[in-house]
């Protein structure tokens, strides 16, 4: 039916870029490239009332941080432009017309007094459904129920009118879902929607429909939230083009709160701590800011492997993949049917993951910038390479970077008393005061060199080597923790390891002598 395997992401610039939204994003990339495909972004602006200033170029920052690059969108051009629907507005309404001349939908020219009316009603009535459907619409001013000389006066003086589907009552609407199988759907349960609404905007439910045929899209993915108007695109597509122009459907399964109960939200991330955003989302009112996963420390390469395995799973106990490897061995029907839950702990073990998998020049850059948002400014590139190589097994976060490797440029500003405390006496002091004059003699200044001049001086002394070896930490670092402490004396220098030492006795004889 289709010559080439065309797949769209087709979101609403309303706000942050939600992981799941991402997910979908990669979903329908997977698919595209697997079989040499188009992936298309268009921008469904319809509800110009929601549009957020700055959401759309944040959604392709999103995309471009992620590598999920389109083929043809707003921003990329393409043989189908325009690629946002605002623009393609006076498209739309010929096949609404087309759809009222078919005796497949109608004018409707209800005012919203006279909705709320008919919802009060229903109300009253014990109702179980507050829609507008065939329960109701031959009590509603609309054109099934004026003669044709009364709609065609309302529709010549000007009165504000939406055309709504026409949804026949006790039949089927039957599809087939790529991961779902057989589904159906019973059109007593379905309201007849707006298609197209009172200032010439068509809704999700038409524009759907009609770009997706005007751009043959061969595959629709979409998150399982679009499944209950799953049957009003059917019928509209029936009645405008033909089922067998329809794309093949797939929808995607939730992605769920860490309980497994119910849809993740912003929400939740904001009370349990984590983003759901792929990158910060600053509104453009509030200037509140919805941290997100790139500022928060994940390479773009962990965070498309975790959201990959969020409801998939090639078969095997693999678990992390790149992008390549996703094409190659992604697939639509190992897609799984029930929500998947999001644990941030599992997210951060991938990016661990990938931050030891990766040469540290994938992500120096970051780094870099990291720390000058600290306001440290690394200016031996070198010596970055060479402290993040030291404690790339050390960090879950990119920024970990800077809490793991900041006594590399600076010294420590305070230290830890009270692990020092309780092994420090007379002669520990003396120890280090002699050190420092050994270290300053010693012409080889590299970790094996260091180590055994500490630990021959220590013996000499009758010293338990590993009591000074915390204490010579405690004073490089700050704390106990850290690479290989020689490492550590070898990478920073002779002159700042004597410093830091004489530092650090300053202060523990201050502490420890009152």
């Amino acid at each position: 039916m289709f010559d080439k395997v065309r797949v769209r992401f087709a979101p609403s610039p309303t706000g942050g870029l939600h992981l799941g939204g991402v997910r979908t994003v990669l979903f329908n990339y997977l698919y595209a490239k697997k079989y040499g495909g188009d992936f298309i972004v268009r921008i469904e602006d319809t509800d110009q009332a929601r549009l957020v200033a700055g959401a759309e170029k944040y959604i392709f920052d999103c995309l471009n941080w992620c590598g999920l690059v389109p083929d043809e969108s707003a921003l990329h051009g393409g043989p189908y432009a325009p690629y946002r629907q605002s623009e393609r507005k006076d498209g739309y309404r010929k096949y609404a017309e087309q759809l009222v001349k078919n005796g497949h939908a109608y004018y409707a020219f209800d005012t919203p007094a006279e909705l709320d009316a008919m919802r009060e009603k229903l109300k009253s009535a014990g109702s179980n459904s507050l829609q507008y459907d065939h329960h109701v619409r031959m009590n509603m001013n609309n054109s099934l129920r004026l003669l044709p000389a009364e709609t065609n006066t309302l529709l010549k003086s000007g009165t504000p009118y939406v055309i709504r589907i026409k949804v026949n009552p006790d039949e089927f609407v039957q599809f087939a879902d790529m991961i779902r199988g057989e589904m159906e759907f019973d059109t007593n349960n379905v309201d007849d929607k707006v298609l197209l609404k009172a200032d010439g905007m068509p809704t999700y439910h038409l524009a759907v429909v009609v770009d997706d045929y005007l751009m043959k899209i061969s595959h629709a993915f979409r998150g399982e939230e679009w499944l209950p108007s799953a049957p009003v695109h059917i019928l509209l597509w029936k009645c405008l083009f033909g089922l067998d122009e329809m794309p093949q459907w797939a929808h995607l399964p939730l992605i769920l709160k860490p309980d497994g109960n119910g849809k993740l939200s912003k929400r939740d991330g904001d009370r349990l701590g984590f983003p759901v955003y792929a990158m910060d989302w600053i509104d453009p009112v509030t200037h509140d800011i919805a941290k997100g996963f790139k500022e928060l420390g994940f390479l773009p390469e962990a965070f498309i492997n975790l959201l990959a395995v969020l409801g998939w799973n090639d078969g095997t106990e693999q678990e992390i993949f790149s992008l390549d490897d996703l094409v190659d061995k992604f697939s639509i029907e190992r897609v799984h049917k029930g929500g998947a839950k999001f644990d941030f702990e599992k997210a951060k073990w991938f990016n661990h993951e990938w931050i030891k998998k990766l040469d540290v020049e994938h992500y120096e850059k970051r780094v870099n910038e990291i720390f000058e948002e600290k306001g440290v400014s690394v200016t031996d590139a070198r010596y970055l390479h060479q402290v993040m190589n030291l404690i790339k097994e050390r960090c879950t976060l990119l920024t970990d970077f800077y809490t793991q490797g900041i006594f590399f440029f600076e010294s420590p500003k305070s230290f830890d008393e009270a692990a020092v405390k309780p092994k420090w006496d007379e002669g520990k002091k003396e120890y280090f005061i002699g050190i420092i004059c050994q270290f300053e003699e010693l012409v080889t200044w590299e970790a094996v060199s260091i180590e055994e001049l500490f630990k021959s001086s220590a013996t000499q002394k009758n010293i338990k080597v590993g009591e000074l070896q915390m204490i010579l930490r405690v004073m490089l670092v700050g704390s106990k923790t850290g690479p290989a402490l020689f490492i550590i004396a070898e990478t920073i220098g002779k002159e700042e390891t004597i410093k830091r030492i004489e530092n650090a006795l300053v202060v523990f004889n201050g502490a420890f002598n009152k």
